[in-house]
């Protein structure tokens, strides 16, 4: 291809080319290591001195001629590109500006809340306890003896430690399974009379289903004080209830077992998903397990370092209860399946 061809093809693909990349490939095709145009300056050493300089000089006129025409039509594109972004950024400052979306708690951290205001209008204190216990706090000194099914693998989760089988409860440590641990630490540093709720994450190897979790929030209760008796929970606890749910309902104690309180029971509330009619939920059978409680085992007070029978003679004595506050919320707003409290679904999350 003559130069006079070349300069008719060149002209007409650069006024052509749509973008960058189009004329960059147009750039290569002519003046690239195997281009046209680079190609017949490789060939002028085959010529004659004088088409050398007759053909170099315009095909060097060429080039230059190539190269300003692959500016212009550089700046043409990018010019356009400019405007074709600025016309999609535009700003119509007349429209009213996107709205935030405000961040809202938890409904664990609601239920929480709300549960720690009431308890605090009626004089009880607000506690903690480390969620890695250690066996003494946890089973030992809560009057657990040694071959109670609780703390078999199915249901505690165990820190690995080294020769752990010879060292003593007290250095032994667990996922706490309660946060009833705190009742003896507490009593360890305070004398009665004692109000106290200490509410808290806590873990057991549980077999995930609607109603269970083997991570969950607990609610541990506990009050000490003169001619302190079941009435008085009772009494509470329905006062409790009546402002969470905000509603009249029906509770039932039932005469049961736990190491660390005699006399024990469990405390059932009408399912308030279903009315009392049975679910799911509540196994059919209109009841739906709230908390274990009891009056305090006179050995959780000795191991608390409080002397039983003087408390006894100078007429202290007191009440502790736990509480699921995943199965309280799940009452509350109408959660049928406790799994979604931690599936980080945030389409569920909004509707509380």
């Amino acid at each position: 291809m003559d130069l006079k061809n070349i300069k008719i093809e060149t002209q007409k693909e650069i006024k052509n080319a749509k973008n960058i990349k189009a004329l960059d490939e147009i750039f290569r095709k002519y003046l690239g290591k195997k281009g046209e145009i680079t190609q017949i300056f490789d060939s002028l050493k085959k010529l004659s001195e004088e088409k050398k300089r007759k053909i170099g000089r315009q095909a060097n006129l060429l080039k230059n001629e190539f190269k300003e025409e692959i500016k212009k039509k550089l700046e043409k594109i990018k010019k356009e590109e400019r405007e074709l972004k600025l016309k999609k950024e535009k700003i119509d400052i007349s429209r009213p500006g996107k709205k935030i979306e405000s961040g809202h708690l938890h409904p664990l951290t609601l239920i929480q809340r709300e549960i720690e205001e009431i308890f605090n209008s009626m004089g009880f204190e607000i506690a903690e306890g480390p969620e890695i216990e250690s066996e003494w706090y946890n089973f030992d000194g809560l009057n657990f003896p040694p071959d109670h099914p609780a703390r078999e693998m199915q249901d505690t989760f165990f820190l690995k430690q080294k020769n752990r089988e010879k060292l003593p409860p007290s250095k032994k440590f667990v996922l706490r399974t309660h946060t009833s641990p705190a009742q003896i630490r507490y009593m360890e540093k305070h004398q009665p009379p004692l109000r106290i709720i200490v509410p808290g994450r806590v873990f057991r190897h549980e077999a995930t289903d609607a109603g269970h979790e083997s991570n969950f929030y607990h609610l541990e209760g506990l009050m000490v004080g003169k001619d302190i008796s079941v009435a008085n929970f009772k009494a509470i606890i329905e006062e409790f209830l009546r402002r969470l749910f905000k509603t009249d309902l029906e509770i039932r104690l039932r005469p049961s077992y736990f190491p660390f309180v005699e006399p024990g029971f469990e405390i059932d509330m009408t399912c308030l998903i279903c009315k009392g009619k049975g679910c799911f939920l509540c196994s059919k059978t209109g009841w739906l397990e709230l908390m274990g409680a009891g009056m305090v085992h006179p050995n959780v007070f000795k191991n608390s370092g409080l002397i039983p029978h003087q408390l006894n003679n100078e007429g202290w004595q007191g009440f502790a209860f736990g509480i699921g506050l995943d199965r309280l919320s799940m009452m509350k707003y109408k959660i049928n399946d406790i799994r979604l409290f931690y599936s980080g679904n945030l389409r569920f999350l909004k509707q509380i």
